[in-house]
């Protein structure tokens, strides 16, 4: 099986170049940098460090639809920008994705800042995966791109757009999470504070669920 790695952005011209460069280093299928129409030099720093640039109409959701209908792998694996996978990814997909009553998986997630509440937020993630299989994007989701095209692909939504995916996952298959973590930069936790990045994430899905749609959801995510 071979891995296509998709990767929206959106002016991320200081990181995307290391990104590009480290996942490269494992050999898989293809990186696709899927550009939802950035200021700076996102694109062309990219294309150098040897990835195919895809533009897109903004929206991760949006961006990581049209990564996956242009990606040629058997596999495909969804990667924030600021998100670093481990050395061995291409063979922790295909172990999780070989196994037949999955239809997903994701890594353990990890924060790269150092002090006790970041450790309280991974602790806080690894229950929400063990008890509900709920991974989110910053854990890098894969899936086969066969089950992905059987669920009607990647939602293109403004927000929830990996609650969604997993949702979708989880009627036709078990989401297992890796032992080996990606590493999320803590840059997002850092400016809006750790229980409000939190606190902001649940009420997020409490709202989807209680049938909220995304576009409201994000609107007010904005104000």
């Amino acid at each position: 099986m071979s891995v296509s790695v998709i990767i929206p952005t959106l002016n991320e011209a200081e990181n995307i170049g290391a990104v590009v460069e480290a996942v490269r280093r494992a050999r898989p299928a293809e990186v696709i940098v899927v550009d939802g129409g950035s200021t700076d030099a996102t694109a062309q720093i990219a294309r150098q460090a040897g990835a195919t640039v895809v533009i897109s109409p903004r929206g991760r959701g949006a961006q990581q639809r049209v990564g996956a209908e242009h990606a040629r792998g058997e596999e495909l694996l969804f990667l924030h920008a600021d998100t670093k996978l481990p050395a061995n990814y291409p063979d922790v997909v295909a172990q999780i994705l070989s196994r037949p009553h999955v239809a997903g998986g994701a890594f353990r997630f990890k924060l790269d800042g150092p002090g006790a509440r970041f450790r309280w937020i991974e602790r806080l993630v690894a229950w929400r995966c063990r008890m509900f299989e709920l991974p989110y994007g910053d854990q890098a989701i894969f899936v086969r791109a066969d089950v992905l095209r059987s669920i009607g692909g990647y939602p293109a939504l403004p927000i929830m757009e990996d609650y969604e995916l997993v949702r979708r996952l989880k009627k036709v298959g078990s989401i297992e999470v890796a032992e080996s973590a990606a590493v999320t930069s803590a840059r997002r936790w850092r400016r809006l504070g750790a229980l409000n990045a939190a606190v902001t994430n649940m009420g997020c899905v409490v709202a989807y669920k209680l049938g909220v749609s995304a576009e409201t959801i994000a609107r007010r995510r904005r104000t």
